[in-house]
């Protein structure tokens, strides 16, 4: 054009000059859209590409969706995410142009009428510049967003396989930019910007939310690590210590915690606990050994494995220890309990068997009618022995299943019961002088008569049991009552009255 001659008509000069216009103001255009590409792509290149908290989050999401603001020029902004457990659209704040109470309302189901359930079900972005009017809209949203135009996209993840090759997009939630600024409507521009935007702010999303879950997921295995009463130790395959957690350190008795990546040997120098290592390294499978922790002298069961790796390099060993100490102690009072009561059962079993052997001997009837009943009256005394034992057996499954024993209190006559015991246990010994020295006055307790019997019954017999020389077995007791209030009385459960009774057995 610079080389052509300038026309001298007028009406040609104002054509030209038209012409001109026409193309200042198509490059004008251009220019705005490529303004507006750049400011987009430095809007991108603001975003993090890892978001590891909910408050980077936040801020993140802050920042993208003002730059959505200012290219889109747009009053509103707001990206509704789908809640799988509710079943629900909700806003995720930040939001622009709305308020916290009007994001809390703002709550739909995917097949609700209206752009986000549309957006999100079918996966194809939507442009509307008359909301009212329009059919597609939720005009109660509408309406409480004073909305007049608007453009909603899909936030949408693609999906690869194992090749990294896209099997298709799973969307998550939806992106409304509403309102455009100055009255203006919204355009085929304004719709591909949001669609970029809204892939760069689903990405955001979606790998801050699942960054967010594996370092919660990972902090509350640490926390679990950290505070459970199971010892782990957990050794490379380079013999270095990896993990150890608190309960391993008390078994070791390690106050120092910074022992990770040394070699195990400079660690821990008990032989016992190292052979488990290698042990199960020679073998290659699990072990189980029971030990003692040389830190705190409890009794554990340790179980050392091998762990997976790569196939190339030697697999790592994990040891679990398990305090068994209260176990053990159990069964041994377990142990302790069944020899018990095998004596408590054979000691009325062997009175009965004396005095029947007695009585089928007696063929002369050497004993006279009033002999004999007491001995059937001492039969049948033991014979309700028997009977007592085995209510304590149920009583003992009734404490292990949870349940209280039953108790009968009742008037407890003690020199009564003392008397009939030491008769009773005169019979099984001749070695042996069983006495009673209660006060004749001795007070009336208020009891269970089978567990005091119980009780006494023990005592008595393991001075006995215990005494094979022979000598004097003497019950005494006293009333607590009559002494000193200045003398620090003995206190005993089960006694309503303040009153107490004091047993001693020894032999002479």
């Amino acid at each position: 054009m610079a080389g052509d001659a300038m026309p001298d008509d007028p009406e040609q000069l104002r054509k030209e000059l038209e012409r001109y216009r026409l193309v200042v103001t198509e490059l004008q255009a251009k220019i705005s859209v490529l303004e507006e590409d750049l400011s987009t792509a430095a809007t991108m290149a603001e975003v993090p590409a890892v978001v590891v908290t909910q408050p980077e989050l936040r801020q993140t999401l802050s920042r993208l969706i003002s730059k959505i603001a200012m290219i889109l020029q747009a009053e509103k902004v707001l990206i509704m995410l789908y809640q799988a457990e509710a079943g629900e659209l909700t806003v995720l704040q930040p939001a622009l142009g709305i308020t916290e109470e009007q994001a809390i309302e703002v709550r739909l189901r995917p097949d609700d009428d209206g752009v986000s359930g549309l957006v999100f079900q079918t996966g194809d972005s939507v442009l509307y510049n008359d909301a009212i009017n329009d059919e597609r809209t939720d005009k109660r949203i509408v309406s409480a967003l004073r909305v007049r135009n608007g453009v909603c996209v899909p936030l949408g993840i693609q999906q690869r396989d194992d090749e990294e090759r896209v099997t298709g997009t799973r969307t998550i939630g939806v992106l409304h930019v509403i309102n455009k600024r100055f009255e203006q409507e919204f355009n085929g521009d304004d719709l591909r910007l949001a669609e970029m935007l809204g892939d760069q702010a689903a990405a955001v999303i979606s790998n801050a939310q699942l960054y967010i879950e594996l370092t919660e997921k990972k902090e509350r295995l640490e926390d679990a690590f950290e505070s459970i009463n199971v010892g782990v130790i957990v050794v490379s395959n380079n013999g270095a210590l990896q993990l150890m957690n608190p309960a391993a350190r008390r078994m070791l008795g390690f106050e120092d915690e910074n022992v990770l990546n040394r070699p195990l040997e400079q660690v821990i120098k008990t032989q016992e606990i190292l052979s488990l290592f290698d042990t199960a390294m020679e073998i290659g499978e699990e072990t189980s050994k029971e030990i003692i922790g040389p830190g705190d002298g409890r009794t554990y069961q340790s179980q050392v494995t091998l762990m997976s790796s790569h196939e190339d390099e030697a697999p790592s060993i994990v040891a679990i220890f398990n305090d068994v100490t209260e176990i053990r102690h159990i069964e041994r009072m377990k142990s302790t309990f069944v020899s018990t009561v095998s004596h408590e059962l054979r000691t009325p079993l062997t009175s009965i068997k004396g005095f029947i052997t007695t009585l089928m001997d007696d063929s002369d009837d050497m004993y006279d009618c009033e002999t004999r009943q007491e001995f059937y009256g001492i039969i049948n005394a033991e014979c309700d022995r028997l009977t007592t034992l085995i209510t304590d057996l149920l009583n003992v499954s009734r404490i292990e299943a949870g349940r209280g024993v039953e108790l009968h209190l009742g008037e407890v006559d003690m020199n009564e019961v003392v008397n009939n015991l030491t008769a009773l246990q005169q019979a099984n010994t001749t070695e042996h002088n069983i006495t009673s020295e209660l006060p004749e006055n001795f007070p009336v307790i208020i009891a269970d008569l089978d567990k005091v019997t119980q009780i006494l019954e023990n005592i008595v017999s393991n001075a006995v049991r215990y005494s094979p020389e022979g000598g004097n077995v003497v019950i005494t007791g006293e009333d607590e009552a009559t002494r000193s209030e200045s003398t620090s009385a003995t206190r005993v459960w089960g006694f309503r009255k303040r009153t107490a009774i004091r047993f001693s057995s020894g032999s002479t």
